[in-house]
């Protein structure tokens, strides 16, 4: 029988009561290898409701002992690299040392939440008026829920969102993908052995009508949601009006601008690590070049050079360099893309569909997919993809480039590939977006920094990672005190608390 997996609420591994599963499959064989609840409404406010349960005593833990559980998950983490990684390859097929990145990212996070007791600390200013002082605090809110993605089944349910969310002394309820759910379902088990709390963290698999309630139940204080624009918009508008916090990050179409004098190369090569890693279903991938026509046909043909080389095969072997896609139905929806793009007009320079992966004839691969000279009319170049499909644009120099850019309705990440400090510095100011590289094709930040997107490519005001998550999952208290001076209490009856505080 197919193996049924159970959700996790107040410490428990349950069976749903549902009559509907979703099917988990291997990438790289087609083969079902698990189902995943849709768990009922009840069973959906059950979980938060043992988040709610248990925050009052995890609010009231001190921070250094919060802390404590991150430490153990960290050594678990890095324990169970191995198997977290094949696990993840499996169920999604990204290759296993783009998998081992993705549960990396999550030790990286869960490194983070280990210095909160620096990162957390608030504010103070002495005698602020006459004989007054101010402190800030930052304290936990209540209960969060995160909705993650299928994408990174590991770094953003258990990364981004978990680490900060519990230990500034939250509780949390993850509704995770249902396609992908077993990375982060053994990761909470992991947490679970290190000593988290029974109803400190909550994993629920269901649709997205389940998932409505979480966005407007009265004991939900936030919500962190990474997913498509359309869906994005729809939380953090219910949730918004709900009175929720909300950081909502959605899709991208990544620009990255190749100068004429940029070294053709080794700009190729990290346009080939930045467009066909993790088969481009990453939301920071780079399908979209932007070359000056004095060097476009070079480059195209250096990408394509590159890009033919790629060895495809089965997620979970070392040896794999381009994994499959997530599962049949994003293989067909990629697939209309590379048709579509054709009607269009888009000029073909590779056509990955229908490679021959031996040993993997029921996987969902498509092979890298390379168009030029697309222009702005053209959807393939406006709308994500989320494919290996890169798509080349033309433009006669920086400022004609810039301006392409920026009319762009996303702004997730941009690029610039130029050797001319002037250009990388003129790029970093004049772009709209989040994040940008000089010569780095994919440039997300440590940690440290938040994770951040402009336009249409996120909704909120507090982005992931950094200070930025700190503050969204905290409020600010901020306590103004005065104590009485001698002449103050002058004639005064003072009362003293001798003998009246617990030495317990």
């Amino acid at each position: 029988m197919t193996n049924r997996l159970k959700y996790f609420v107040g410490g428990e591994w349950r069976m749903s009561e549902t009559d509907e599963w979703y099917e988990i499959t291997n990438s790289s064989t087609g083969e079902v290898i698990a189902e995943a609840p849709r768990c009922t409404t009840g069973e959906v406010d059950a979980a938060v409701a043992a988040a709610v349960a248990a925050f009052p005593a995890w609010r009231d833990t001190p921070l250094p002992q919060r802390v404590q559980v991150m430490f153990r998950l960290k050594a678990k983490l890095d324990e169970h690299l191995s198997d977290l990684s094949t696990l993840l390859a499996t169920e999604m097929g990204k290759t296993y040392n783009e998998a081992r990145g993705d549960v990396l990212k999550v030790i990286e996070v869960v490194e983070l939440a280990c210095a909160l007791p620096v990162t957390m600390q608030g504010d103070s200013l002495m005698n602020v008026s006459t004989g007054f002082d101010t402190v800030t605090y930052r304290e936990p809110l209540g209960v969060f829920v995160g909705i993650a993605p299928w994408n990174f089944p590991a770094m953003i349910p258990m990364g981004w969102m978990m680490p900060l969310a519990v230990t500034t002394g939250n509780t949390f309820v993850l509704k995770a993908a249902s396609y992908v759910p077993q990375t982060a379902m053994r990761i909470a088990e992991l947490a679970d052995e290190c000593g988290l709390p029974a109803g400190v963290l909550n994993v629920v698999t269901c649709s997205r009508h389940e998932a409505e309630r979480l966005l407007t139940h009265p004991d939900v204080r936030g919500v962190s949601f990474v997913g498509s624009r359309e869906v994005g918009l729809h939380v953090y508008r219910t949730a918004t009006a709900a009175g929720k916090r909300v950081q909502a990050l959605t899709e991208a179409k990544n620009h990255a601008l190749v100068l004429r004098d940029a070294p053709i190369k080794a700009a190729a090569q990290r346009i080939i690590n930045s467009a066909f890693g993790c088969a481009g279903e990453r939301c920071m991938a780079l399908p979209v070049i932007v070359a000056e026509e004095q060097i476009a046909d070079e480059l195209v043909a250096a990408i394509k050079e590159l890009a033919q080389t790629l060895k495809l095969g089965p997620a979970w072997e070392t040896s794999t360099e381009m994994g499959p896609l997530v599962n049949q139905g994003h293989k067909e929806f990629v697939e209309a893309w590379i048709e579509t793009s054709i009607e269009e007009g888009a000029t073909p320079v590779l056509d990955g569909r229908h490679p021959i992966v031996a040993g993997c004839e029921g996987g969902y691969f498509v092979g890298p997919t390379i168009f030029d000279h697309v222009t702005e009319d053209m959807a393939c170049g406006r709308d994500e993809v989320f494919g290996p499909v890169l798509y080349v644009k033309r433009v006669k120099d920086f400022d004609e480039g810039v301006e392409l850019i920026n009319r762009s309705e996303f702004a997730n990440g941009s690029s610039v590939f130029t050797q001319s400090g002037y250009h990388a510095r003129e790029f970093a100011r004049r772009i709209d977006a989040g994040m940008v590289g000089v010569n780095v094709g994919i440039p997300v930040p440590i940690s440290v920094f938040p994770f951040s997107g402009h336009k249409d490519s996120f909704f909120g005001d507090l982005h992931v990672m950094g200070r930025d998550g700190v503050a969204f999952f905290t409020e600010t208290k901020a306590v103004t005190s005065y104590w009485y001076n001698a002449q103050d209490l002058a004639g005064d009856k003072v009362g003293t608390w001798e003998g009246t505080i617990s030495r317990s």
